[in-house]
């Protein structure tokens, strides 16, 4: 497995290949990010979560039983209308994130917290695989203080349980907005299954997602 991952820095990375996509995501303000609106439908609640390239962790959330849909964006910056570029260059301060769209009565947000732990290093500071930046910290953005209490918890869990071997560099932060990347971000690893880095990364972490999470997936 090393291997496949270490062969797939040869090629791309989660930037690097999706810049080959620009010219068809369209031009400045036709992309798709926009602002999203952090009120859930009725019977219905949202969770954001930053763990490296958002094609990873939206293909895994949108497996988890229970969650509805998977937003890949942008959160925890402050700049004005993030867009990839931009995010790109490391110093906006905005993260990859997902929004994940969830039935609190099938799949509940600890639930979401475990799934989190499980499908990243939460140990590497500013990385995730072959990505480096801080637009691939390790974040849980909490919308409440009930959250912010789950998450904190949950976090001493993951480092008590013995899944991690060094310390947890995961931030706690609030959710003050997510902005929603360019389309062809959306669904990236379900409609690009031929680039390498899905291949090689992307879909690595996935398999080994599901050999290692002991909640419930979706058929």
């Amino acid at each position: 497995m090393l291997n496949l991952i270490f062969a797939a820095l040869l090629f791309a990375s989660c930037g690097q290949a999706s810049s080959s996509n620009l010219t068809a995501a369209g031009l400045p303000g036709k992309d798709g990010v926009r602002k999203i609106n952090l009120v859930a439908p009725k019977g219905k609640a949202i969770a954001a979560f930053a763990e490296g390239c958002f094609w990873c962790s939206e293909e895994i959330f949108e497996d988890v039983a229970g969650v509805d849909s998977v937003i890949s964006g942008y959160s925890g910056g402050n700049v004005p209308n993030p867009t990839y570029e931009k995010v790109s260059t490391g110093t906006t301060g905005y993260a990859e994130s997902v929004l994940v769209y969830y039935n609190p009565a099938k799949v509940s947000y600890a639930e979401l917290l475990k799934v989190f732990y499980a499908s990243h290093d939460a140990t590497t500071l500013n990385k995730q695989g072959p990505d480096e930046g801080t637009q691939y910290r390790s974040v849980v953005f909490y919308a409440n203080s009930t959250e912010k209490s789950m998450a904190e918890t949950a976090k001493t869990n993951a480092l008590k349980s013995g899944m991690f071997q060094r310390a947890i560099v995961t931030q706690i932060s609030p959710l003050t907005a997510f902005y929603r990347a360019e389309e062809y971000h959306q669904n990236y690893a379900k409609h690009n299954g031929d680039n390498p880095y899905i291949q090689n990364v992307s879909e690595q972490r996935f398999q080994q997602f599901k050999k290692t999470y002991k909640g419930k997936l979706k058929q």
